[in-house]
């Protein structure tokens, strides 16, 4: 494989599901052949502490500009080229096609061959603006490849390409690492530690905001409660949203079969993972199509451990449900749609078991970070 830069904002430490992808993705390429190139994450003393520290445990080279936020500016272009000559590049990734992706023709004058640029939730906003969907086209005209999470994505940010920009679009979501998540991933001590141990888990991960729709579960569970009086939805992240919620719990007259667990660190999410029966994040989309779901590895990482999948039908969500196989799709923010499936699940020990199992073989099959990584290579 030729040497690579890789151009991001989205980088550990900073917490995200980009930045793991971009992370998990690095990690199997040649750490001799690659150059990460990343905004610094906090200018405080501790933030500077953990990225030095993060980098310094990286197999590969990593280089971090003073700004925390990079911008395709004539510096931040200076600099990238300075590093694809420095260290010999012959390829660049963009680790989010907008903005960075704007300096593809800079670094193409510098040398490089290949240049592929990923897309996420975010370019596919950009694609309804008319002033960002000319950058974006800009973009896809001046790169080999864009790679997209899904389909949902992909219709979107096409329509905002060349024809010809557009044909060269690639398939390349984030993956799944079936070693960590897996069944028997420590479930049972997480519900031996929060006083679960024998009642039905509806468990939810992932970041409070709204789009998620944890107030659609609470909203939910009185439905719920009527006919499996001791269930309980475990909330299991931290977020902006946790304050509202806990006040819906209240008013909703369920804050007794709600159980909030704040932050997790990401070690402990598998466990997490396992202590529910059923996992279930009803996702909607919001501000007219600008805030919505770009693919949702939750539902995998669900999968991965075993278990059926309630999700939203929120941008690029459906497509990591494998509808009436691995879970089921439900409208977002509609509360009697979510409690009807989940009551199903709830009910139904054998189909909780299939619909897991099938969800374990379909991220065996198509969701290994080693096939993803190897697509990437090609790409490059």
């Amino acid at each position: 494989m030729h040497k690579t830069l890789i151009v991001t904002n989205d980088f550990p430490p900073r917490p995200g599901g980009i930045q793991a992808f971009l992370h998990n993705m690095a990690l199997r390429l040649d750490p001799g052949q690659l150059v990460v190139y990343a905004s610094t994450w906090k200018r405080t003393r501790e933030g500077a502490e953990a990225t030095a520290a993060f980098d310094a445990e990286q197999p590969f080279t990593v280089v971090r500009d003073r700004t925390t936020m990079l911008l395709p500016t004539p510096r931040v272009t200076r600099r990238a080229v300075q590093l694809l000559r420095e260290h010999g590049c012959e390829s660049v990734w963009f680790g989010a096609a907008a903005p960075l992706g704007l300096m593809a023709p800079a670094l193409r004058a510098a040398g490089a061959r290949r240049i592929v640029a990923t897309t996420h939730g975010h370019e596919a906003g950009w694609a309804q603006l008319p002033a960002s969907r000319q950058l974006l086209r800009r973009i896809g005209e001046t790169t080999d490849t864009i790679t997209y999470l899904g389909e949902y994505t992909r219709s979107r940010i096409a329509a905002a390409l060349t024809p010809e920009a557009a044909s060269r679009m690639v398939q390349l979501p984030p993956g799944v690492d079936e070693k960590t998540f897996h069944p028997g991933s420590g479930g049972d001590a997480v519900r031996e530690r929060l006083g679960l141990a024998d009642r039905p888990v509806v468990v939810c991960v992932s970041r409070l905001v709204p789009r998620k729709g944890q107030d659609t579960l609470i909203r939910a569970m009185p439905a719920i409660l009527a006919e499996i009086p001791d269930a309980v939805l475990l909330i299991v992240g931290g977020g902006p949203y946790e304050k509202e919620l806990r006040r819906l719990a209240g008013e909703t007259g369920v804050a007794g079969a709600v159980r909030f667990t704040g932050a997790v660190p990401w070690e402990e999410l598998p466990a997490h993972y396992g202590a529910g029966d059923v996992f279930a994040m009803p996702c909607r989309t919001r501000r007219r199509g600008l805030d919505v779901e770009g693919l949702g590895i939750v539902y995998l990482e669900a999968s991965a451990t075993g278990l059926p999948v309630v999700a939203g039908d929120s941008g690029g969500a459906p497509d990591a449900v494998l509808d009436g196989e691995t879970g089921w799709v439900v409208r977002g923010g509609a509360p009697e749609e979510a409690a009807e499936r989940i009551l199903k699940l709830l009910d139904d020990p054998e189909l909780r078991r299939a619909m897991g199992e099938r969800g374990r073989a379909w991220v065996e099959e198509r969701w290994r970070w080693d096939l993803l990584a190897e697509k990437l290579r090609t790409l490059l």
